[in-house]
């Protein structure tokens, strides 16, 4: 007669293979953007300090952003880094955190919001896989970088697979343009040679509309914009 296996036993087994699920773990300082290029909804108001990750590779985008004292006055002043990339690889049901470089907080903020220094341990001691990607890309200069056509290579590649602002930008370079002899131009209608001149005034005209109406935006309405904008390239 085989053993039956109890309600107990059988949710176990069930359970056990689908419970598989590493965290990760940030301090009240920093705040997750995205992870694996989905944004991660989150406010001074609901701090998410941790994550679930599967198994495998993961790119986390995070930042910097915390309110100290002032130094001249009682007030208080918040300070904002750059997203930074977390690329880590899971490959067992561990918990991770994410710590300064230097300590269990960050000493000088000023100075650690221009190139956040990091690591990440795991709560066993155990041996962690991961990089950190420092990138140039903060909320403010997305509208002025997703219509200026900066160069491609301007944005951190590493960005470009874990934050949404960051695909934004980082445009497939296209194959250069050759220019017409000074012999050839001088052969032009004069409304072809006026053509690039009135595009640029326009494209100028455009990112000055859009910088102005992304100013006015509440933070709910840019997110929504973001999104639209990334889905348009």
């Amino acid at each position: 007669m085989k053993p039956r296996l109890t309600i107990t036993a059988l949710l176990a087994l069930c359970g056990s293979s689908a419970a598989f699920a590493a965290d990760f773990n940030i301090p009240m300082a920093f705040e997750y953007i995205a992870v694996d290029g989905k944004e991660v909804e989150t406010s001074l108001f609901s701090h998410k300090s941790e994550i679930e990750l599967d198994q495998g590779t993961h790119k986390i985008a995070i930042r910097y952003n915390d309110l100290v004292e002032d130094d001249f006055s009682d007030s208080e002043t918040n300070i904002k880094s750059n997203a930074f990339i977390v690329t880590i690889n899971v490959d067992g049901d561990y918990s991770y955190q994410l710590k300064p470089a230097d300590g269990e907080f960050v000493k000088n903020p000023k100075s650690f919001a221009k190139a956040p220094q990091v690591v990440v341990t795991r709560e066993d001691n155990g041996n962690v896989s991961y990089k950190v990607t420092q990138t140039n890309i903060s909320e403010e200069s997305f509208v002025s970088r997703l219509f200026s056509g900066n160069n491609p290579t301007d944005v951190d590649a590493e960005a470009a697979a874990a934050t949404g602002a960051a695909v934004a930008v980082a445009a497939t370079p296209t194959a250069p343009v050759s220019k017409p002899s000074p012999a050839a131009a001088a052969t032009l209608p004069e409304a072809a040679k006026a053509a690039p001149a009135a595009a640029t005034a326009d494209t100028a005209k455009a990112e000055q509309m859009l910088q102005y109406w992304w100013l006015q935006a509440d933070e709910q309405t840019r997110k929504e914009f973001m999104s639209w904008a990334i889905k348009q390239l």
